[in-house]
């Protein structure tokens, strides 16, 4: 069986900077990612609050940068679905699609995933007007009408970028005011193709071979009413990805990862970096921290 001394699960700015320590701490490491490295934040338009890049940078660029980085300190990068993870001797097997992986210590940095609204038609249509990606695709929707459904940061900035190809974004949030910061709030009051349906959820989303429209509901009154659109963008939040761990180490109630401030978890050996943590901020500075941390973490751990 193949022998490491860590495995890091997941590629996003958790799992590439974890790698980074961990291949120049000179730590025979393989980082197994399902996807494309760089996570959810390569599907972001623009970052603006990272700090370093005063004009901003593509979420695609930044997350190219780190993977290039790691790479270039040796780290091994590897496509891999991991479906299960063993305690094993004092050690730990990960369990793959494809290759079984022995290691003293594991980092999980798996991130998050889209949620679903769970209304009728939402899973027929996926890929077919509805959508949890903005920036893959926004261009698809040239001269059209859109919906995009939530109020935090993500929904409001996406909205805004759509507004380059749609005719017409709505933004449907269940609250009479938005989540998002105050910045990027005021982008869409500023943007003449932004309206926002305060109030309502989307109940349904209607079409056959593709969205033609959507059923929205007024929280205050229960008034239904059919909004005609092209596609649908849902941003309701997101959800951990923790299913091969769950019965290994300790959860919230929402399922996130119970960490110390060393990103050390319940199971002594195995630690978290990233969204998939319970904590206050889910960001790319955030994400980024927790991985050098938990890298250096897990580096003592082998040590002793």
């Amino acid at each position: 069986m193949e022998q490491r001394d860590l495995v890091i699960i997941g590629g996003g700015p958790a799992g590439l900077a974890a790698g980074i320590y961990a291949a120049r701490a000179a730590l025979n490491t393989v980082l197994l990612e399902r996807g494309m490295p760089g996570g959810l934040v390569v599907s972001t338009e623009f970052i603006e609050n990272y700090p370093g890049f005063t004009e901003g940078i593509e979420g695609f660029e930044l997350m190219s940068r780190m993977e290039a980085q790691a790479r270039g300190f040796g780290l091994e990068i590897a496509s891999a679905d991991v479906t299960g993870l063993v305690p094993a001797g004092g050690k730990f097997t990960v369990q793959t699609s494809s290759r079984e992986i022995t290691a003293g210590a594991v980092i999980i940095a798996t991130g998050v995933q889209p949620q679903q609204l769970q209304v009728k038609g939402e899973q027929e249509l996926i890929g077919r007007g509805v959508s949890f990606c903005a920036t893959c695709d926004g261009p698809f929707f040239r001269g059209k009408r859109v919906a995009v459904v939530g109020g935090g940061d993500a929904a409001v900035e996406e909205a805004v970028y759509l507004t380059k190809f749609a005719e017409k974004v709505f933004v449907v949030h269940r609250r009479g005011e938005l989540r998002a910061t105050k910045v990027v709030q005021q982008k869409a009051f500023d943007n003449s193709k932004v309206e926002i349906i305060w109030h309502n959820v989307v109940d349904e989303i209607h079409g056959t071979d593709a969205v033609e429209a959507v059923t929205v509901r007024d929280v205050r009154d229960g008034k239904t009413s059919l909004l005609p659109v092209d596609g649908a963008f849902i941003y309701v939040g997101n959800e951990p990805v923790t299913g091969p761990f769950k019965d290994l180490i300790q959860l919230n109630d929402q399922g996130y990862i119970i960490t110390d401030e060393n990103m050390q978890t319940s199971q002594p050996g195995i630690f978290a970096a990233g969204d998939v943590r319970h904590k206050l901020l889910r960001q790319v500075v955030t994400a980024v921290a927790d991985g050098a941390i938990a890298a250096v973490a897990a580096g003592r751990y082998l040590e002793k």
